[in-house]
């Protein structure tokens, strides 16, 4: 039978796993097949991203999970098994250790997760682990946000350079002297115009024809006899 000190420390652990399952987000892995300096390159990135990464006995694990009430993991709980959390960024463990699951075929499993209180299956994290990083998200979230008020500023733009285009335009038009094109009337007057002979005077000049008047040639007879 276990003395006191053994059992105090367990409970503690237990305690300690209870807490850990109460964050945002964890996955649940097999590293049976993980090698030292995989392991160690992996936890290395792990702590980057802030999520603590422990390995833990499955009977104490099972106690904790009792203790949260994610009796859905208990299944699982065979075999080797360690566990990532999270509270900063919930798709972090699930985008890193989905990572090396991928890359360590049949060495590295993931066996189940949780989110916000409630157990996911190995393919439910396997889905989360596809969602972008927190930052990303943020970036996408704030473009998405950013895009009609960045489409209204190029739209005022335009429409300013186009008014502005406008007035200079008219500007350079009202500094050019107007061209002014004579009148109708004014360019009849400045044309000189044609002259045609009057009909009176042409009539006038012309020499008239001379006829012997009659008296004339009577007088001339009378005074042949």
């Amino acid at each position: 039978m276990p003395n006191a000190k053994v059992l105090s420390e367990k409970k503690r652990i237990v305690e300690e796993l209870s807490e850990k399952l109460k964050r945002q987000s964890g996955v649940l892995v097999d590293y049976k097949g993980i090698t030292v300096n995989e392991d160690t390159e992996m936890r290395v990135k792990l702590r980057e991203a802030n999520v603590d990464y422990t390995v833990v006995k499955n009977t104490l694990m099972r106690f904790a999970v009792k203790n949260v009430g994610f009796e859905g993991l208990e299944p699982i709980l065979t075999g080797t098994t360690s566990l990532a959390v999270c509270g900063d960024d919930p798709i972090a463990p699930a985008r890193i250790l989905k990572e090396y699951a991928d890359k360590l075929t049949n060495r590295f499993e993931i066996k189940a997760g949780f989110l916000d209180g409630r157990v996911l299956s190995a393919g439910e994290v396997n889905a989360l682990a596809g969602i972008p990083a927190l930052p990303v998200l943020q970036a996408q979230l704030l473009g998405t946000m950013l895009a009609p008020i960045t489409s209204l500023a190029v739209v005022l733009k335009a429409i300013a350079e186009k008014d502005g285009a406008s007035a200079n335009e008219s500007d350079d038009a009202a500094e050019q002297p107007a061209i002014k094109e004579p009148a109708p009337a004014e360019t009849a007057a400045q044309e000189p115009a044609a002259k045609e002979p009057a009909p009176a005077e042409t009539t006038a000049k012309e020499p008239a024809a001379k006829e012997p008047a009659q008296a004339e040639t009577a007088a001339q007879e009378s005074a042949a006899e």
